[in-house]
């Protein structure tokens, strides 16, 4: 079976998040033996390998703009994917639902990734937010199915487009332990900080967070992994508090120090608000992290109502009062801590989310 994966940056793993996704499941749709071709960001490689660990690569040039460069590349990928014979053609990213009109026109088997609520997120307002609603609605018009990454992502389909969708969880595996002394780099000490992973953006909450941390009497750290790769108000407001114990390391590129990093912190505080599955969250619980989640729907639902993990809400003094318990209560992380890669194992493997993909792309072919 042939199959072809477009709308992320490229393969071998050039970001974050869709890429990962890519990286994970092509390789091993090879392993069992299916052709898969990942179409890349052509400027993004220097080297352009025709294949890397059996997946092909086929390189599109783009414009490079930020609201553009996305958008060009995947119209032209999926062109490219129509005239080119596969049996299914995997689009990731809802902003790509309109170009499923390409492959109603040549007649080829697709689905699509839509991951999360985009156009309900706060970097999006106005012209892209619409846009991300509209290009939603069309991805449950042209593609002959949807995935969605959560049941209550396949519940706000149903309701908000009237749409069926297939539930695939997002994935991680689990790693081995990472050394302590990889901490080094940070003056950090095992179990002395509190942790935060995301981009530096408003809808991840982690100026809450940190106003709740900042008004705690705690004598630990908060270590902030992450940044934006473009000049922000709201990324600069959060890098000029003053908070001696705040911790700002910008990006952290190597795996290892960051899993040492999750592997070693007292409690991992997630803000995220908006979307299904949450790439960052399964980190954390692959690595053992005790988690604090702000209580959403989609956040419960990984963390199964709470018995892989602890909420906080938005209003004010609520993550302060928590950061008291959880200093006064150590046993309930350990707990937390001993049981999180459970969650992982038996619920989000990729090995299991690459079964249920076969599954799809056999149906479509079919």
């Amino acid at each position: 079976m042939k199959i072809a994966i477009i709308g992320s940056r490229g393969y071998p793993v050039v970001y974050s998040g869709y890429e990962t996704f890519v990286g994970e499941l092509s390789e091993r749709l090879v392993r069992l033996g299916m052709e898969v071709t990942v179409y890349c960001h052509r400027n993004l490689f220097r080297d352009r390998p025709r294949r890397v660990n059996g997946v092909r690569l086929v390189y599109i040039p783009t414009i490079e703009k930020k609201i553009l460069s996305q958008f060009i590349h995947s119209l032209q990928s999926m062109i490219h994917a129509c005239l080119s014979g596969y049996d299914v053609i995997l689009a990731v990213n809802s902003a790509n639902g309109p170009f499923g009109l390409f492959s109603r026109i040549g007649r080829r088997r697709t689905a699509i990734n839509v991951d999360g609520l985009e156009w309900l997120r706060p970097k999006w307002r106005g012209l892209g937010s619409r846009y991300f609603h509209w290009a939603s609605r069309q991805a449950v018009r042209f593609f002959d199915r949807v995935i969605t990454d959560s049941p209550e992502m396949q519940r706000v389909y149903r309701e908000e487009f009237r749409a069926d969708s297939t539930m695939i969880a997002y994935g991680a595996n689990v790693p081995p332990p990472a050394a302590p002394a990889l901490l080094d780099r940070w003056q950090l000490q095992p179990r002395q900080y509190y942790l935060i992973v995301g981009r530096l953006i408003p809808d991840n909450n982690a100026d809450l967070i940190a106003r709740e941390f900042s008004a705690s009497a705690s004598t630990r750290k908060l270590v902030i992994v992450g940044d934006v790769p473009y000049k922000d108000r709201y990324a600069g407001s959060m890098r000029r508090k003053t908070d001696p114990r705040l911790v700002f390391t910008g990006y952290v590129t190597d795996p290892d120090e960051l899993a040492a990093l999750f592997q070693h912190c007292h409690a991992y505080f997630h803000g995220h608000e908006f979307g299904g599955t949450n790439p960052v969250l399964l980190q954390a619980l692959a690595n053992g992290c005790a988690v604090v989640a702000l209580d959403t729907v989609f956040n419960r639902e990984m963390l199964a109502g709470g018995d892989f993990g602890l909420f906080f809400r938005k209003e004010a003094g609520g993550l302060q009062r928590l950061i008291r318990e959880m200093e006064e209560r150590g046993d309930v992380l350990d707990g937390l801590r001993r049981k999180a890669p459970q969650r992982i194992r038996e619920n989000y493997s990729w090995e299991k989310i690459t079964t249920q993909y076969v599954r799809l792309f056999e149906e479509l072919a079919r």
